[in-house]
C-alpha cells in the first residue's frame, strides 16, 4: 500500500513546537526510568473543583434540554453571572447581551481572536515571553507577530513608545497579560490608561487576558483594565474560569468588552464551534456566585506554596522574586546553565518538571516557570532534591 506524504500548511512550520509536548516527553522517559517525578510545570491546578461546582454540573447534566446543542453565544443566565461579577468585582458595568461572550475556554478565545480581526499582513504586538497562543493564533490568522521585549528591569512591562512606527502603521491587536504568564508580574494601576490612549492613538484594539486575576497574595487586588475609563472603547478582557475555581478540564471562560470586538469574535465562533455545554456553564454560575469565597481559599494556600518555594529556590542560590499574582514563580538559572539544559538537569537527576522560559519567547531564555501546583510536602522535597543536584554538580 502506498502511503500519502503528508505536507502541511507553511503556517505550522513558522511555529516552534508547543511547549509542553517536548517536557511531556522528558516527563515520560523519566517515569518509565522509575524516576518519581513531581511536576511544577504545566498551570494545572492539583486542587479539586469545588463540590457546590460539581453538583450544579450533575444537575445540568441530568436536564434532557442540555443534551442538545447549546446556542453559540453561550447561556443568557451564564452571560448575565459573568457580568454581574464584574460588576461586583471590578465596579465595571456590562451589557451581557452585547459585551459578553461564553467561551469553550480562555485559550480557545484567544486563539479564534486574530481570525476576527486580523487580516493577512496586519501586525499583531505581542509581549515576549508570553502564553505561546498569542503567536500562534496570530500565524493562524496570516498576521505578522512583532514582540514586545518584557524584561526584569522594566517590571515586566512593555515600552510601548520604542515601537517603530512603521510597525504601529500596520498593526492591528496588542495582546496584553496582567497578572503575567510566565513572569508573576503585575501592571502597576497606571500603566493601563497608558495603554488605552496608546490604543486610541494608533486605532490599536486591545486585547487584556486577565485569567489569573483572582490568584493574588498579601491583600492586592488585580485590577480590570476595563476598570479605565475609555478601555471599552478600545479593547476586551478575557477570563477564564479554569484557574480560579479548579476547573481547567471543564473548558470554560468568557470574554468581555467592545461590543463589536465581541461581535466578531462570536462570528467566528459560530462558523468553527458550537458552544460550551449548557451544563457546564450552568455550573459556572454557581462557581461565580462563589467566587469570592474560593478565590480567597484558594489565594491562601497558594501564598504559602509560594513562600515555601520562594525561600526554598533561594537557599539553592536562585535569584527569584515572590510575585503578588499568579501561580507561578520566575526565577533565573544558575549560571552556567541556560533554560533547556536546567530543565533537563532537573528532569533527568530529580524528576522534578518545570518549563524552560526560552519556550514562552525569546526573552525568557535565562528563566524557568515553576507553577504551584504541588502541596507543602513535595515543594519541600523538590527544593531537597535541587539543592543536591546542584551541588553535584558543583
Amino acid at each position: 500500500m502506498i502511503s500519502l506524504e503528508v505536507r502541511v500548511a507553511r503556517r505550522l512550520t513558522q511555529l516552534p513546537p508547543y511547549l509542553f509536548v517536548e517536557i511531556d516527553r522528558k516527563k515520560r522517559e523519566a517515569a518509565a526510568r522509575g524516576v518519581d517525578i513531581i511536576n511544577l510545570g504545566i498551570g494545572d491546578p492539583d486542587l479539586p473543583t469545588p463540590e457546590p461546582i460539581i453538583q450544579a454540573l450533575e444537575a445540568g447534566a441530568s436536564r434532557s434540554a442540555n443534551h442538545r446543542y447549546p446556542d453559540s453565544e453561550g447561556l443568557g443566565s451564564f452571560r448575565r453571572a459573568c457580568a454581574e461579577w464584574y460588576a461586583r468585582r471590578f465596579g465595571v458595568t456590562l451589557d451581557p447581551e452585547r459585551e459578553v461572550l461564553t467561551l469553550i475556554g480562555a485559550k480557545e478565545g484567544i486563539g479564534h481572536l486574530p481570525l476576527a480581526l486580523v487580516d493577512p499582513g496586519d501586525v499583531v504586538l505581542i509581549p515576549d515571553p508570553a502564553y505561546p497562543v498569542y503567536q500562534a493564533g496570530t500565524v493562524f490568522a496570516g498576521g505578522e507577530p512583532y514582540f514586545l521585549p518584557l524584561r526584569r528591569e522594566n517590571g515586566f512591562l512593555p515600552d510601548l513608545e520604542a515601537i517603530p512606527e512603521a510597525v504601529l502603521r500596520r498593526a492591528k491587536l496588542i495582546f496584553a497579560n496582567y497578572p503575567n504568564n510566565p513572569t508573576g508580574a503585575v501592571a502597576p494601576r497606571e500603566f493601563y490608561p497608558r495603554l488605552v490612549e496608546f490604543a486610541a492613538r494608533h486605532g490599536i484594539i486591545v486585547a487584556q487576558d486577565n485569567t489569573y486575576s483572582e490568584i493574588a497574595y498579601d491583600g492586592y487586588r488585580p485590577p480590570s483594565f476595563l476598570e479605565v475609563p475609555g478601555a471599552k472603547e478600545v479593547g476586551i478582557e478575557f477570563h477564564s474560569l479554569s484557574k480560579t475555581f479548579n476547573m481547567t478540564g471543564w473548558r470554560i471562560g468568557f470574554v468581555v468588552g467592545h461590543a463589536g470586538v465581541v461581535d466578531a469574535l462570536r462570528r467566528v465562533k459560530s462558523n468553527l464551534d458550537s458552544g460550551a455545554f449548557n451544563a457546564v456553564q450552568e455550573a459556572g454560575i454557581t462557581a461565580l456566585a462563589n467566587a469570592e469565597a474560593i478565590a480567597a481559599r484558594n489565594s491562601a494556600i497558594y501564598q504559602e506554596r509560594r513562600d515555601l518555594l520562594i525561600a526554598g529556590l533561594r537557599s539553592v542560590g536562585l535569584s527569584v522574586e515572590s510575585p503578588r499574582a499568579t501561580f507561578y514563580v520566575w526565577p533565573t538559572v544558575p549560571e552556567g546553565y541556560t533554560s533547556a539544559s536546567f530543565v533537563s538537569l532537573l528532569i533527568e537527576q530529580t524528576g522534578i518538571v518545570c518549563t524552560p522560559g526560552n519556550g514562552f519567547g525569546r526573552q525568557g531564555e535565562g528563566y524557568v516557570r515553576f507553577a504551584l501546583t504541588a502541596g507543602r510536602d513535595r515543594l519541600r522535597v523538590a527544593v531537597e532534591r535541587m539543592k543536591g543536584a546542584l551541588e553535584r554538580q558543583a
